[in-house]
C-alpha cells in the first residue's frame, strides 16, 4: 500500500463563482451507490477536529487563505486526514463522492479523492457511460494515494479528456488525475501544487530506494500516463524537491514540459 499524501488546501480568498457557468452554492444531490461503497464510507468513527487558518501573498502577487482542519482518528489505511472547510458547490444532474455530473458528457472532480472513489467513479460512469471530460475546479488531493493511481489509470482507459476551466487549483494527489487525461487542457491561469508524499511514520521517498516499490510506483504511473522515462523521473524529481509540509506552485507552462497539453 502506498504512502497517503497529505492534501494541498490553498485556495485563493476569492475562487471565481463562474468556474463552470453556475454558483458555487448550489447544491447537488448524491446519487446512490452500491452496498459495499455506502459500508466504506459509513464505517469510519467520528474524529477529533481541529481547524486552523493562515492568509498570506504568494509571489505572484496572489493573496491566498489555508483553511486545514485536522481530523485524527481511525479510518481505512490511515489514522490522520486532513480537509477543507470551504469546498466549491458545482451544480450539476448528480454526485458520486468527490465527482459531480455537470451534463451527459461532463463531470467534475471537486473534493478530495479517498479509498471509496475508484468505486464512485466506475459508479459514475455505468449511469453516465457518455461522459468524455472531467473538469477540475478546486481540487486538493488525496486521502489514499493507493487507490488515487488506481483512480487515475481508470480515468486515462476510460478515453476521458481532463480539463482545468479559468481559476482552476490542482494540487497535490489531484495533479496525478489530471495527468491521466487522454488529452489534457488547462486554461492559462491555472495552478498546480505539488510536495512530496510522507507516509504516517513520517517516511519520505527519500527514505526509500530509488527502485524501491514506492518509488516505482509513481514512475510507473507516470510512464502509463504517456511520459518518457526521463520526463518521469524528472517530474517525480520535482514533487520531492519540496517536503511535504512546504509546497512548490507550478503554472500551466511548467506542467506543459513533462506532458503535452492541448
Amino acid at each position: 500500500m502506498l504512502p497517503m499524501r497529505r492534501h494541498a488546501f490553498l485556495a485563493p480568498l476569492a475562487l471565481a463563482a463562474s468556474l463552470v457557468g453556475v454558483p458555487v452554492d448550489a447544491r447537488v444531490p448524491e446519487a446512490t451507490t452500491s452496498a459495499a461503497t455506502t459500508h466504506a464510507t459509513a464505517a469510519h468513527p467520528t474524529p477529533t477536529r481541529t481547524t486552523t487558518t493562515r492568509t498570506w501573498t504568494d509571489a505572484s502577487g496572489v493573496r491566498w487563505t489555508e483553511t486545514r482542519t485536522v481530523e485524527t482518528g481511525t479510518s481505512a489505511g490511515a489514522d490522520r486526514m486532513v480537509e477543507t472547510s470551504d469546498q466549491p458547490r458545482v451544480k450539476g444532474i448528480a454526485r458520486f463522492g468527490p465527482f459531480v455530473v455537470i451534463d451527459a458528457g461532463h463531470a467534475a472532480l471537486v473534493d478530495a479523492t479517498d479509498e471509496t472513489s475508484p468505486a464512485r467513479f466506475a459508479g459514475m460512469l455505468h449511469a453516465f457511460p457518455g461522459i468524455r471530460v472531467l473538469e477540475m475546479i478546486d481540487c486538493p488531493g488525496t486521502f489514499d494515494d493507493t487507490a488515487n493511481l488506481r483512480l487515475g489509470r481508470m480515468i486515462h482507459a476510460s478515453g476521458i479528456a481532463t480539463d482545468i476551466p479559468t481559476g482552476g487549483s490542482v494540487r497535490s494527489g489531484a495533479v496525478e488525475l489530471f495527468l491521466a487525461g487522454v488529452t489534457r487542457h488547462a486554461a492559462p491561469d491555472a495552478e498546480f501544487a505539488v510536495h512530496a508524499w510522507e507516509d504516517d511514520a513520517g517516511h519520505g521517498p527519500r527514505d526509500f530506494a530509488p527502485d524501491a516499490p514506492v518509488n516505482r510506483a509513481y514512475l510507473d504511473y507516470y510512464r502509463a500516463m504517456g511520459m518518457t522515462p526521463e520526463h518521469a523521473g524528472a517530474f517525480y524529481a520535482l514533487t520531492n524537491s519540496v517536503p511535504n509540509a512546504g509546497v512548490l506552485w507550478l503554472h500551466v507552462a511548467d506542467i506543459a514540459r513533462y506532458v503535452p497539453l492541448d
